[in-house]
Parts: C-alpha cells; sequence; structure tokens
C-alpha cells in the first residue's frame, strides 16, 4: 500500500491550489488539510519542519505583516519559540507543505511536489 499524501494548505493561496491541480492531474489520492480550519500542534508543526529538512526560520514567510509586527528578523529566539509562534500565527507558514511518509517538501513551487511522488 502506497503511503498517504498529506497537504497542509490554505484554500485562497494560489501556490495551494496549483499544488492541488498537480496531484489531481498525476492522479494521485491525498488528504487536503486546511491549517486555518485544523490548526497545526507544536509537536505537529515541529515533526513536519523535521521531515522538510529545514529549520523553523525557513518555513516563516517573511514578507506577512504578523511577522514585522513581532521584530522576528532581529528577535533570537528558539526553534520551539518559532514554532509556537507559527502555531499561535499560521500566517507565518510557508505553504503548501505536502508530506509523504517520512518526506515533505515545500511546494513553492507547485512543481516540487513531483519530488514525493
Amino acid at each position: 500500500m502506497p503511503e498517504e499524501i498529506k497537504i497542509y494548505q490554505k484554500p485562497t493561496c494560489s501556490k495551494c491550489r496549483e499544488t492541488i491541480v498537480v496531484l489531481r492531474d498525476r492522479g494521485v489520492e491525498f488528504e487536503s488539510i486546511n491549517y486555518y480550519e485544523t490548526p497545526f500542534t507544536a509537536a505537529e508543526l515541529k515533526r513536519l519542519i523535521e521531515k522538510l529538512g529545514v529549520g523553523p526560520r525557513d518555513v516563516m514567510r517573511k514578507d506577512e505583516k504578523v511577522y514585522r509586527d513581532l521584530k522576528l528578523a532581529s528577535r533570537k529566539l528558539t526553534d520551539d519559540e518559532l514554532i509556537e509562534l507559527m502555531v499561535q500565527n499560521p500566517d507565518l507558514i510557508q505553504r503548501p507543505i505536502v508530506e509523504r511518509g517520512n518526506r515533505a517538501v515545500l511546494a513553492r513551487p507547485p512543481k516540487n511536489v513531483e519530488d514525493l511522488l
């Protein structure tokens, strides 16, 4: 049985919609999770970031108002503190993130999802 694919997304995000089209065009079954309706826990987000193989700052949306308001560019915070801020402020999380088994990719651009197929 193939490993389940999950896409963590926001329906109004164009890159999320494009990634869903790529998956559907390939005939891939997947679970779509709107992380605004089903928020991440800190443990879930940490696990996903580890699968991406990057640090928390690498999945932060640095152009968001909340990023500037929290002065995140100049603050020295631990990984756990950054993850907690992303859980509290989902606009900080880059999207979409696609997960399959023990791997995940940030589908920006959407063709990055091909790495999991």
